[in-house]
């Protein structure tokens, strides 16, 4: 019981409030409800507002059919038990009686909700004996809001566009970028190497701390896409490197690991702290600074720049599903417009003939493409130095014919014993010709 008003409470706060998953789901300074809960019912909560996230669209087109007339305002706690009910009936490994009864015993010790404990018995005990014919009826319900479909279908077509959905209800693959060897590390762990080089998991791999090469520090957790941008310097033995916005660290380790002497720069203390002792744990170093970026102003240039930029986060939806709902149109404006401002700071801390990567976990080009073309035309000693797709066998797709990089969730094709998607991202090589 205590999981599923856990559930509710933090569905309502995403959904109405616009409130980020993560940040309820911390166990320093999340949601009272939820760290209150064993390690067991933290993860039902996880499994139940992912998956109620994932499908929400659907999930509400069956309960408006079955509840036939709207609920009355004030019953909007009402909707999100339903929900959190049918996330169980329709989609995971729950009885269905169970999450019936409790349903029906949340409505009931709610004030608000009492009057509707009747409707829910009815409704989630119907839902449980036709749940077949309603899955198939809402199969072709969009899975993404409106706003986020129709950009989408204006970036990619409409058919790249619902492929891109669908994938975004598949959960996200846990994939490994290792120091070396990943045909080996494939070997030992059951895992698969993609194109990145990186290796995904098999579904069920267990706790990945205990997993072997863990504790040695032979590799870290780190999506696919997200390994691209650091991987599109080469080699960077020797070479002055900042990492612009570095925490958590994924991709200053894959710096480090490329020979670079590495400068990580970032505004959190806290974050900083744990991307040091992500670094410890791999054996990796380099030099911590805690700053805002936008005024960061070094001793000397750098020969080389990472800047992962903030963004919306429209490409890791896989595994934020909330991002549907706290983000909109405004909030990818706002974001292009921070990410230029930084990109245009950014290039003043590179050595003539120097490199800046720019990328981030966007799907929408007004805060890749469009924007970069936007700053290169008024700097005229940059320009874009293009990705060979040549070089990426199997991730041919993602490069554009200016040699950008730009993956989607429907890329990297499924296997028999391996998950398939990707994080979306937008990676860019510039080069300083001055």
């Amino acid at each position: 019981m205590r999981a599923r008003q856990a559930a509710a409470k933090i569905l309502a706060a995403v959904v109405d409030r616009r409130t980020p998953l993560d940040g309820m789901l911390d166990l320093e300074n999340g949601n009272p409800a939820y760290k209150q809960l064993s390690d067991a019912d933290r993860a039902l909560v996880r499994a139940i507002l992912n998956t109620a996230l994932r499908h929400l669209l659907r999930i509400e087109a069956i309960l408006d059919t079955l509840v036939g007339t709207p609920l009355p305002e004030g019953a909007r706690a009402l909707h999100h038990v339903l929900t959190v009910a049918a996330a169980q009936i329709l989609y995971l490994d729950v009885p269905d009686h169970s999450a019936v009864d409790l349903a029906v015993e949340q409505a009931q010790i709610d004030p608000r909700n009492r009057r509707f404990a009747s409707l829910t018995n009815a409704v989630l005990r119907r839902l449980s004996r036709e749940k077949a014919s309603h899955l198939s009826a809402t199969r072709t319900v969009s899975v993404i809001p409106a706003w986020f479909e129709a950009r989408l279908v204006a970036v990619y077509g409409k058919e790249r566009a619902a492929r891109i959905g669908e994938a975004l209800l598949e959960p996200s693959t846990i994939d490994l970028t290792v120091k070396s060897d990943p045909e080996g590390w494939a070997a030992r762990l059951g895992g698969l190497v993609l194109p990145t080089g990186s290796v995904r998991l098999p579904t069920a791999s267990g706790a990945i701390p205990a997993l072997e090469g863990f504790e040695a520090g032979e590799w870290w957790v780190q999506d696919a896409a997200a390994s691209i941008p650091a991987k599109l310097f080469g080699p960077l033995a020797g070479k002055q490197v900042a990492d612009l916005c570095a925490a958590p660290g994924g991709k200053t380790a894959q710096l480090a690991l490329a020979g670079g002497v590495v400068t990580a720069l970032d505004q959190s203390g806290n974050r900083l702290k744990r991307l040091v002792g992500n670094l410890d744990r791999l054996g990796l170093s380099a030099t911590t600074v805690e700053a805002n970026m936008a005024d960061y102003k070094p001793a000397n240039l750098f020969d080389a720049i990472l800047l992962d930029a903030p963004c919306s986060s429209t490409g890791t939806i896989r595994r934020h599903p909330d991002v549907l709902w706290t983000k909109g149109p405004e909030d990818i404006e706002k974001l292009a417009r921070l990410q230029e401002r930084l990109l245009r700071h950014s290039l003043t801390l590179v050595k003539p003939g120097g490199t800046l990567v720019f990328s981030n976990c966007s799907l929408d080009p007004s805060e890749g493409e469009e924007m970069i073309a936007r700053v290169l035309a008024d700097n005229p000693a940059w320009r874009i130095d293009p990705v060979d797709p040549a070089d990426w066998p199997g991730l041919e797709a993602a490069i554009s014919s200016r040699g950008e990089f730009r993956t989607t969730p429907a890329m990297l094709p499924a296997t028999a014993t391996h998950a398939g998607g990707m994080d979306g991202f937008y990676a860019v090589r510039l080069r300083n010709g001055s």
